[in-house]
């Protein structure tokens, strides 16, 4: 076995804060769409279609997920309105995922909340560290995707 390096702990360290963080964001996110009918994976999907129609692929590939969950997904929001599929052109195996007047409007809704949230936790930060935390991220992201 290996033992870790001053610098591999410190980023194991970094590693199980980003996991905590995530599950406190993906619960925020649940509590800010619950009110829409929507869960944080719904709003997530929602989000990538909303700028235009996507396959199921492409959104899976977007949010670093698989077909499988993004097509789980999908499906809950068609039978809830909130999401239809059409025809594609292009590949009539891989059917469009798009946003229905009912799904563009709950995820409007969400939006809003999720930017008065947002800017009620961003104003306990200085926009230094906010720019510093994002940019060390992009960086750390770019370094796992590289190995």
């Amino acid at each position: 076995m290996t033992d870790l390096s001053d610098r591999g702990r410190e980023f194991s360290n970094l590693l199980v804060e980003v996991f905590r963080v995530n599950g406190l964001l993906l619960a925020a996110g649940d509590g800010l769409a619950e009110p829409a009918g929507l869960t944080s994976a719904r709003w997530q999907v929602l989000g990538v279609v909303d700028h235009g129609p996507r396959t199921i692929a492409q959104v899976a590939r977007v949010m670093g997920l698989t077909r499988q969950a993004v097509r789980q997904t999908a499906a809950g929001l068609v039978r809830d309105g909130m999401a239809e599929f059409r025809d594609n052109v292009r590949d009539r195996r891989a059917r469009l995922l798009a946003l229905t007047p009912r799904g563009r409007s709950a995820l409007r809704e969400v939006e809003l909340r999720q930017a008065a949230w947002a800017n009620d936790v961003a104003a306990r930060m200085s926009l230094a560290e906010l720019r510093a935390v994002t940019g060390t991220l992009r960086d750390l992201g770019d370094l796992v995707e590289e190995r």
